[in-house]
């Protein structure tokens, strides 16, 4: 399985707390206002939106906050923030994407870059890392809506290109462009997602032993800390008495 979802699943299991749980909210809502902003500031006129709003909700962020933000992007504010990616290594060179959203390029481009300096990594160029990943379309499932084969064939008929069926769910991939039309597709074959988003699936991977996964979380968490950071992407592999380790 791919380092993201892997990083996905420890976040899941370790569980968020309180502080934590309201930056999520935070940057999930800065995402819903400019989305609004660009487009329409209905879900269904916005195929952006709508899949923000459902990450959000998939998320657990309450309707007021997510109507809030739409709001808000109606009343003049987010017009401001610009879209950044930074690219870069961590430790034992595993591939890192950032995915920032600010309102001062500098600002952000000196903490991201200090953040990777301080925890053993390296900010790159622009594309010194990204030709390790595709960007794809994601879409998940709990194990329970139905077996591998039952999966495969809904995401076959919905245009879907891969399918990676665990005890643990479902995981669904497509085209980035066709998001919206898989997502909707599969959510008449099999119910809501737990899931819906835009994310960099790599193509290589980079193995890590246990303590370069320690000093990896080190330098995620430091980089998702930082309120201008909405994501953060890797390719690492670990074998599975690491991750159980961890």
């Amino acid at each position: 399985m791919a380092g993201h979802s892997k990083w996905a699943n420890i976040q899941h299991r370790k569980g968020r707390q309180d502080a934590a749980r309201s930056k999520l909210f935070s940057k999930l809502s800065k995402e819903i206002t400019v989305a609004a902003k660009m487009g329409d500031p209905d879900p269904d006129k916005n195929p952006r939106l709508r899949l923000a709003v459902k990450e959000a909700k998939s998320n657990s962020v309450p309707k007021d906050v997510i109507d809030r933000a739409i709001k808000k992007s109606q009343a003049g504010d987010g017009e401001d923030y610009e879209e950044i990616r930074y690219e870069g290594y961590g430790p034992n060179g595993v591939a890192v994407i950032v995915e920032a959203m600010t309102d001062n390029r500098n600002r952000t481009a000196s903490t991201v870059r200090s953040t990777f300096t301080k925890n053993g990594g390296n900010l790159g160029e622009t594309g010194s890392v990204g030709f390790m990943f595709d960007r794809k379309g994601e879409v998940t499932y709990p194990a329970e809506v139905g077996d591998a084969d039952t999966v495969m064939m809904a995401a076959i008929e919905a245009g879907a290109e891969d399918v990676e069926s665990t005890e643990d769910g479902h995981v669904i991939w497509c085209a980035d462009t066709d998001l919206n039309e898989v997502a909707t597709a599969l959510e008449s074959a099999l119910g809501e997602s737990e899931s819906t988003k835009l994310v960099w699936r790599p193509t290589t991977t980079t193995e890590m032993d246990l303590e370069g996964m320690q000093k990896l979380m080190k330098l995620i968490d430091a980089l998702e800390d930082d309120d201008d950071v909405q994501r953060v992407t890797t390719n690492f592999e670990a074998p599975d008495e690491v991750m159980e380790q961890l």
